[in-house]
């Protein structure tokens, strides 16, 4: 049984294109909302929660939608076509109404900012969890943890194209000392990488149908839900699922309140603060080979729960450098790329586990329940975060983040299920982990 890396390079193309969009979300959606329309930070970080809270009802929906559709271009395929085309009309209306108001204040364009921000928002709701899924369905349950290790990688691919170009277009060199900020460009750059690449996807992955769907030998695709996993199981996909919600409450703290934390602090421009943020997912990036070749050793759990302490080092190493510089300091390049590989280790390893408690028939179901209860933490942590920050300090950032990344340890040590633990193998090959 050997991994069509080809192929799952392409099946990873509409991740790339949703992780573009997302890290531009986070790094500018805030910026626009405290220094255009001059919102606090506990209001911004509500607006902010609003795609966590569409998500936590959109995904497993559209994620269990996606399992029981059957059209001509696939069950997935529908929903990343639909959702992209949107998404990508909606996106560049954002930086217009910014501008606009901008020029002419008014509390309408306030609102028409906030309610093409939700379209928009359910638009990239209607398709993350079925462009997720197609990876299951396009390969076996052995070849899974490197198959995600490669879609991660795309992931990342997307992340950084974004903050290379943020870098170049939006450094103190080029923005700094003006009044306002266009990011029209920027927006427009970002939805050509979210088409094209999805173009691409569909031209280039012929979707299984679902009897065609990749399942384990002698492993009809029977469907079941929750109820029907022994009670061990469920206990662990229970642990397992509160780990999600609590790493990701720490991790998307930071990549929410970043740039505005940076700008607010150190008086840095968007551009400058994009780098430290580059640098964790370049961390991540130069990880997955030795990650793998670490849960292929000691298995998915134990490698999880390396990666969270890691992150909880990186996010207390954060606070202690920012209290004891007065400026941005060199160093927290190094934390970053520690963060970068901690998110590394977890991120390889935690989708998979889910995945392996249901059958094949269920995981568009499964997909969508990994992604509520991490847009559960999602929807909490902005407001929660920005209100530490607006009502305390900004140097709460840090140790907020801490705090739920022990808490997800905590977890994680009480599940059982799901884990791996094959003999290691050299280069790609690392990734290929037999459950």
């Amino acid at each position: 049984m050997k991994l069509d890396t080809k192929k799952t390079i392409f099946t990873g193309l509409a991740f790339l294109s949703i992780c573009a969009f997302w890290q531009m979300y986070d790094n500018v959606v805030p910026l626009i909302l405290t220094k255009t329309f001059n919102l606090n930070e506990t209001i911004s970080g509500a607006v902010m929660a609003m795609d966590n809270l569409l998500g936590l009802f959109l995904l497993p929906f559209f994620g269990a939608l996606s399992d029981r559709t059957n059209t001509r271009i696939g069950r997935r395929m529908p929903f990343i076509l639909g959702g992209t085309a949107a998404a990508v009309i909606l996106m560049n209306i954002l930086p217009r109404l910014d501008n606009s108001y901008y020029a002419h204040p008014s509390g309408l364009k306030v609102a028409g900012f906030i309610g093409v921000l939700a379209l928009l928002l359910i638009a990239m709701g209607t398709y993350r969890s079925p462009a997720v899924a197609l990876m299951p369905d396009l390969t076996p349950k052995p070849l899974r943890s490197r198959a995600n290790a490669i879609i991660n990688l795309m992931g990342a691919l997307g992340g950084i194209t974004y903050l290379l170009i943020a870098s170049l277009l939006y450094s103190s060199n080029r923005v700094g000392g003006q009044a306002h900020v266009d990011y029209s460009v920027m927006f427009a750059i970002v939805s050509a990488i979210m088409a094209v690449s999805v173009i691409v996807l569909f031209v280039k992955i012929r979707e299984p149908k679902p009897e065609e769907a990749e399942h384990d030998e002698g492993e009809a695709p029977e469907k079941h839900g929750v109820s029907a996993i022994p009670k061990d199981v469920k206990r662990s996909l229970g642990f397992l699922l509160l780990s999600v919600c609590f790493w990701y409450a720490g991790y998307n703290a930071i990549t929410t309140w970043f740039t505005t934390y940076a700008s607010s602090v150190w008086g840095m421009a968007l551009g400058d603060s994009s780098r430290c943020l580059m640098v964790a997912t370049a961390g991540a990036v130069v990880s997955y080979i030795p990650v793998g070749a670490l849960s292929a050793r000691i298995g998915r759990k134990k490698t999880i729960l390396i990666g969270v302490a890691l992150l909880f080092a990186g996010f207390a190493g954060g606070f202690v450098m920012t209290e004891l510089s007065e400026g941005f300091s060199p160093m927290l390049y190094i934390l970053f790329a520690m963060v970068g590989l901690a998110w590394a280790a977890i991120n390889v390893n935690s989708l998979p586990m889910v995945v392996e408690m249901c059958s094949d028939g269920d995981i568009g179901r499964f997909t969508g329940y990994y992604y509520t209860f991490s847009m559960a933490a999602q929807t909490i942590t902005p407001i929660c975060a920005g209100w530490l920050m607006n009502h305390i300090s900004y140097s709460t950032l840090f140790p907020y983040a801490a705090g739920f990344t022990l808490l997800a340890f905590a977890t994680m040590s009480r599940v059982r299920h799901g884990d791996s633990r094959p003999q290691a193998k050299k280069g790609l090959n690392v990734f290929d982990v037999d459950d």
